[in-house]
């Protein structure tokens, strides 16, 4: 073999073990792909629910990808792949709440298809995302984005009760998680929507519904 030939082969074998290990591009955007859900973990269900509380004091260290990525699938992943429903119900199959994710990293939206995070923006929100301090703290604010646009029918009375009630199954599918996993949380409806929305972007149909801090206890054993 060549030297020329060696150096190239050697270079790209450095760039496979070097390179980010979840990254990709997706339509112009950054993408990162998360390692698939772990299914097989996790404390029953009765100890769950005996252990669901809010919490607003945590820890500043981050979520590893593989707990970020079991949060987001038990939050509202696909289930049932060969339907495409999700681990949270939804009035006719909607499915029109966009699940963003707040970090030190940027905006991300969880795209449950792809399993993905889709950054939307490379700048830290989460000092937008409620106005309780320790919204700046927790590594991961959730945000629950209501379509109106992908609810075809109704007035937006109707479309805000559906929102609504589709978030709290969401929610709750997050608390129970982090009941499971050792994890605090709190939802939150204290936000400034006008601000946040501006800052994410959002479509006219879009409304803000609730947000959600996770992260680890402040005080960890």
């Amino acid at each position: 073999m060549k030297p020329n030939s060696v150096l190239i082969s050697l270079t790209l074998l450095l760039s496979l073990i070097f390179s980010p290990p979840f990254s990709a591009s997706f339509q112009g955007s950054k993408v990162i792909k998360l390692p698939a859900p772990d299914l097989s973990g996790g404390k029953p269900l009765m100890q769950c629910l005996k252990l669901r509380q809010s919490s607003r004091e945590f820890s500043p260290e981050k979520l590893p990808l593989e707990v970020l990525s079991n949060l987001l699938w038990a939050a509202y992943g696909i289930n049932r792949p060969e339907s495409g429903k999700r681990t949270a119900p939804s009035a006719v199959n909607w499915q029109n709440i966009d699940l963003y994710v707040a970090t030190a990293d940027g905006l991300f939206l969880y795209e449950a298809k792809q399993h993905a995070l889709r950054q939307v923006l490379d700048h830290d929100i989460r000092a937008l995302t409620g106005t309780q301090d320790f919204v700046k703290i927790a590594p991961v604010n959730l945000i629950y984005v209501g379509d109106y646009a992908r609810i075809p029918r109704g007035t937006d009375e109707d479309k805000k009760f559906y929102s609504a009630a589709h978030t709290g199954f969401i929610s709750q599918n997050v608390y129970l998680f982090c009941a499971s996993e050792g994890l605090a949380t709190v939802v939150r409806a204290l936000i400034n929507r006008e601000e946040l929305a501006k800052a994410m972007k959002l479509r006219p149909e879009q409304h803000i519904m609730l947000a959600q801090s996770v992260g680890y206890p402040k005080n960890r054993d």
